[in-house]
Order: structure tokens, then C-alpha cells, then sequence
């Protein structure tokens, strides 16, 4: 398979490019702010309703001097609020309590992080590795447009079809690692930035396609070409990792942000809905706004209002989902719809 083939039939390198639907479902699955997620939400809500009570054959005024459909239909969520409120509450703190624990278990962590570390500070050539998530990561993707750059060149007099694949690899690296370091530069844990950079950064692939280049054309490069191959591979792989942990970590950022949000909005969610049940009645409000009666109006606004945590709840829960889905797979597995055709006679070649 050639070159232009496989560049047609790869993963995308930008999650704009491996998320279906475009740029619109993407910033609202990932980029958005969650708190104008949220009151998109509502809003679609409170249109809803209004447009409901403006084309309702039997008016809502008329329907509340004979029933109370306001009380049948808020009095539920009294329970439902404070229901959902304590199962996140009670999801975030089964989370949380997975870092506590006895000292030998925290040093047993502390070990293997600080290994972890060593082992990476080898890989970049330096006498420690960076304590900030954002340059942490940011240092690995350099790192591996740097070793790209010279595996370029060690592969200088490899044969044609050797070349062309090494070619191939050292442009998406360098191409892809340009564009993800400009991203991580500046950029601040806790805000969804790191780990949308990292998430551009289509590492599996490339070291997929390292792994392959380094077992097909190992007799057909010279060593220091295939050192620089491993070189990759081993940056590639550290990569894996360091993104999954800074993940975790910002899964657990957001769960915090969530259950204080749910919080935050359930005390008034709360007010809202037991005051609605107890002091709005046909009476309460009158007059017409832009052709629609005023009980239309402010029974969707409060219904909206009653909806605030399940809104903050849906919207968090969108992008945490999303990522999860994004990085099921660790290392060098491609679980999106892609070409496999050239897979079949590289499968005894693996290491």
C-alpha cells in the first residue's frame, strides 16, 4: 500500500476529524463551557414549552381554574432533586476514595510515579521531568518530533519502500506534534484545554505505524535508523500513559466541579419547584406577552428552572462520556472504522 493510500485511509490526527456529526457536536460534546451547555438545555426546554402552551387547544389558564397540572407535574421533582443530587454526591466520594488509603499503599503510588518520571526524564534526554500536566505531555510530544526529525535522516539511504513509509510517519509526527504543542503551550490544568490537546494527538497510530516500519524493515535500515525507530516507539509508548493519568485526573477535577454545581443548583431548583406547588395558581400572574398568555410564560420559566440540576448533570456527563469513549483503548489500538486491509501480513511481525 502506498503512502497516499494509507494517509487517505488513517485516523484522523485532530478529534475533530474522528468525532462524526462536525464541529457544532463537537464543541457542544467537548469544547463548550458546561455551565452554557446547561442553560442551552434550558432554554431549548423553556422554548419548547412556551411554543406547547402557545398552539394548546385547551389554554394552560383555563386548565389550572379546574385541575392543578402545575402541582402533578412539579411535585415529583422535589424528589427527584434531592434524589439526584445525593446519588452524585455519593458517585463522587466512591470515586474519590479510591485515593485514600494506608501509607504503604501511598508510597507504593509515590514509587511508581516517581519511576514513571525517571523512566520519562531518560527518554527526553534531562535531569527531570516536568511537574506541570500541560508540559509534561507537551515534552513528550516535542520529544517525538525531535527523534522523527533525526530518524529522518538516519533513514536517509533506506530503500524506497522503507522510505516511504518512514517519510509518511515522520510527517504525520512532526505535523501532528507542531500543532498539539501550540495547544498545550500556556495551557492550565482544570480547564479542559490539556486534555483536548492531548486528545489530538493521535499517538496510536503513530505508534502502530512505528511498530510496523521497525519489524518489516528492520534488516533493510541501518542501525541507527532502527535506534531511532525504538527511540520513537519508547517515546510513543510513554505517551500512552501519561495521557491516561492526566485524564484520570481531570475526571476526578470534573467530578468535584459537578457535584458543587449540583449543589449549587439544587437549592434553588428546590425553591423554585415548592414554590411554584404551593403559590402559583390562574390567578397568580395575568395579562398577554407577544401573543402568549402569561401563564404560559412563567410556568416554562419556573419548569425550566425546576430542571437546572438535571441540566448541569446531563452537560458534565456529556463531555466526561465523550472522552471516555475516546480513549477506551490504550497503545496501539485503532477501535474507529479505518483501513485494515494492510494488517493481515504484518500480524506475525510483532514483537
Amino acid at each position: 500500500m502506498g503512502a497516499d493510500d494509507q494517509e487517505e485511509t488513517k485516523p484522523s490526527d485532530r478529534m475533530r476529524g474522528r468525532v462524526s456529526g462536525g464541529r457544532l457536536k463537537l464543541w457542544v460534546l467537548l469544547e463548550a463551557d458546561r455551565w452554557a451547555v446547561s442553560a442551552g438545555m434550558l432554554a431549548i426546554v423553556f422554548v419548547a414549552l412556551v411554543a406547547s402552551g402557545a398552539v394548546d387547544p385547551s389554554p394552560l389558564r383555563r386548565l389550572m381554574s379546574s385541575k392543578d397540572p402545575v402541582e402533578t407535574a412539579l411535585q415529583p421533582y422535589v424528589g427527584a432533586i434531592i434524589t439526584g443530587v445525593t446519588l452524585v454526591v455519593t458517585i463522587n466520594q466512591l470515586v474519590l476514595s479510591q485515593e485514600l488509603g494506608a501509607v504503604g499503599d501511598q508510597r507504593e503510588r509515590m514509587s511508581e510515579a516517581m519511576d514513571f518520571r525517571e523512566d520519562v526524564a531518560d527518554a527526553l534526554g534531562v535531569s527531570a521531568s516536568p511537574p506541570d500536566p500541560a508540559t509534561f505531555l507537551q515534552a513528550l510530544v516535542d520529544n517525538s518530533a525531535a527523534v522523527a526529525a533525526d530518524l529522518e535522516d538516519a533513514a536517509a539511504d533506506a530503500p524506497d519502500s522503507a522510505r516511504e513509509g518512514i517519510d509518511e510517519l515522520v510527517d504525520a509526527v512532526q505535523v501532528n506534534a507542531d500543532e498539539v504543542s501550540d495547544q498545550l503551550d500556556g495551557a492550565r490544568f482544570g480547564t479542559f484545554s490539556v486534555v483536548s490537546a492531548a486528545l489530538n494527538y493521535n499517538y496510536s497510530w503513530k505508534l502502530y505505524h512505528a511498530r510496523r516500519l521497525r519489524n518489516e524493515y528492520a534488516d533493510d535500515l541501518s542501525q541507527e535508523a532502527v535506534e531511532k525507530l525504538d527511540q520513537l516507539v519508547r517515546t510513543l509508548a510513554f505517551f500512552g500513559p501519561a495521557r491516561e493519568h492526566v485524564k484520570t485526573l481531570y475526571f476526578q477535577w470534573e467530578l468535584i466541579n459537578l457535584s458543587r454545581a449540583m449543589l449549587y443548583t439544587a437549592v434553588p431548583a428546590i425553591v423554585v419547584t415548592t414554590g411554584s406547588i404551593l403559590y402559583v395558581d390562574a390567578s397568580a400572574v395575568t395579562g398577554t406577552y407577544l401573543g402568549v398568555d402569561a401563564i404560559v410564560w412563567t410556568v416554562s420559566g419556573l419548569t425550566a428552572l425546576a430542571l437546572m440540576p438535571f441540566s448541569v448533570l446531563a452537560a458534565y456527563v456529556l463531555r466526561i462520556a465523550t472522552v471516555a469513549k475516546r480513549t477506551l483503548a490504550i497503545g496501539p489500538f485503532i477501535l474507529r472504522s479505518t483501513d485494515r486491509s494492510a494488517n493481515r501480513d504484518w500480524d506475525d511481525q510483532w514483537d
